[in-house]
């Protein structure tokens, strides 16, 4: 990628501060990444044990100056499911926090720094690597699975570039990371502010938590990015009522946010000459597809907004033709340079080339209103057929929180029933009474369950497939 290749060109400028103390230049970091990438062969596969961290940025960048593929994985990834993985791929290397060096006693310790070790595995089999394969990601609610998102160098470029434009960002910029590296989402923020000169603070604080905002305000960041359920910790926070006077912008991603909460999001920004911009992506598009403009963000609240520079939706029907018509619902389909190479579930698959050629059918059903604005109604497969009335979940979980000041929420089930799950046993009736009295459907295709916590990923984005399991109850 050549804006990695080119670090240099911003000198003396910070790139890195991290809160465990350490802060680097552009010229320092470009010398680290070159010395990261001198130890190891192009075309090889590393795994990169993510943290919010200088050392993980490091690494993550040598890999790609040297052309190796890093996959990048939460550092606190189940060992058991990292081995799976390790055993699946047969990566050259390991990239580490040095804290889990002790559990591969049997690789070879390469390189120690900032926290972080390199490892040679000394897998006899290497998998031949595509040529125009640059970086492996987990789908989203995918952890610990085989199956990995196949980004391009083209991919990676193109989208930062469309980021950095839309966003109008500037070497002025200190972004605090709120989401973690391994999601497409929080690796969107460093590359698109890396490109343009910026000073990245790095921390792995909760954002609901006193050392994240002295960390934030002492380094005057000027952004963060959250996904729908870091507003609604915010909200919980009284967000609205801190004293940010060098955050400029917030964005918003990794699912549709409340209607309400945006309103409430977007009212504050105005009030406040802050941006508050909604965004929508996928991590099969590289991060992201569409962008609501500031300006609009109050009188389009809802919206995902329109499509990045560089791109174009449509929406097609059940029977794939393009849908002209204002305020018809149909599945989104993204088109655009960020649009991913495939999937890999095997070492054999980081073989393969472009199996999408520019085109994304989403999996999500939207319309788009006169002026041409998007709005997502919800996941094609998150829709139940009950007594012949069409569900969809994602509106039902919208529903419950509004009405019940943001409670955490889950809903699943079949076209018999519909599984809801909520963490306060005290609004257990008040949940279904409201739900049978919105919906009009039978009592007994409702069922409301109490669980201890809505599991979710390290982004924050509910695992649906984990709800019910006699370890939540």
């Amino acid at each position: 990628m050549s804006y990695f290749d080119e670090l240099k060109k911003y000198k003396d400028k910070m790139a890195l501060i991290s809160e465990e103390g350490i802060s680097l230049t552009y010229d320092e970091l470009s010398r680290e990444v070159e010395e990261i990438a001198s130890l190891m062969q192009p075309r090889s596969l590393m795994f990169s044990f993510c943290t919010n961290t200088a050392g993980s940025v490091c690494g993550y960048l040598g890999a790609l100056n040297r052309r190796v593929v890093p996959y990048l994985l939460d550092a606190h990834t189940n060992e058991v499911l990292v081995d799976s993985l390790i055993q699946v791929y047969q990566p050259a290397w390991l990239y580490l926090p040095q804290e889990l060096k002790e559990r591969y006693p049997e690789y070879e310790t390469v390189r120690e720094k900032f926290g972080y070790a390199l490892l040679r595995t000394g897998f006899s089999t290497a998998y031949p690597l595509h040529e125009d394969l640059a970086l492996l990601l987990g789908t989203s609610g995918s952890t610990g699975s085989p199956k990995l998102v196949r980004q391009s160098y083209r991919n990676i470029q193109s989208n930062a570039e469309a980021i950095a434009q839309y966003l109008e960002l500037d070497d002025t910029e200190r972004p605090v990371t709120t989401l973690p590296m391994n999601y497409t989402y929080g690796l969107s923020i460093i590359n698109s502010h890396l490109l343009v000169g910026a000073a990245i603070l790095l921390t792995t604080k909760p954002i609901v938590g006193k050392e994240f905002w002295d960390f934030m305000k002492t380094n005057k960041a000027t952004s963060f990015g959250g996904v729908p359920y870091t507003y609604e910790m915010l909200k919980r926070v009284r967000f609205f009522r801190m004293d940010l006077p060098d955050l400029r912008t917030m964005t918003q991603a990794g699912g549709k946010l409340a209607p309400e909460l945006h309103r409430e999001f977007a009212q504050y920004a105005q009030e406040k000459g802050k941006r508050f911009i909604v965004m929508y992506g996928q991590t099969e598009a590289t991060a992201r597809m569409s962008w609501l403009p500031y300006d609009k963000s109050l009188e389009k609240y809802g919206s995902m907004g329109i499509a990045i520079p560089g791109g174009r939706f449509s929406l097609i029907d059940v029977d794939g033709n393009e849908i002209q018509e204002p305020e018809v619902t149909g599945e989104l389909v993204y088109e655009g340079p960020n649009v991913t190479l495939g999937y890999a579930q095997c070492g054999e698959d980081l073989a393969k080339g472009d199996e999408r050629h520019g085109r994304l059918e989403t999996g999500d059903m939207a319309k788009r209103d006169a002026d041409g604005f998007y709005y997502v109604v919800g996941r094609k497969k998150r829709f139940l057929k009950l007594f012949g009335n069409r569900i969809n979940l994602d509106e039902i979980d919208r529903m419950i929180k509004a009405q019940f000041d943001y409670l955490d929420c889950a809903t699943t089930g079949t076209d018999e029933c519909m599984e809801v799950y909520i963490t306060d046993a005290s609004c257990k009736d008040d949940v279904k009474d409201f739900l049978i009295d919105r919906t009009h459907i039978n009592a007994s295709a409702i069922h409301v369950n109490v669980i201890k916590a809505i599991p979710k990923n390290e982004a924050g984005k509910t695992l649906y497939i984990e709800l019910g399991k006699e370890e939540n109850k």
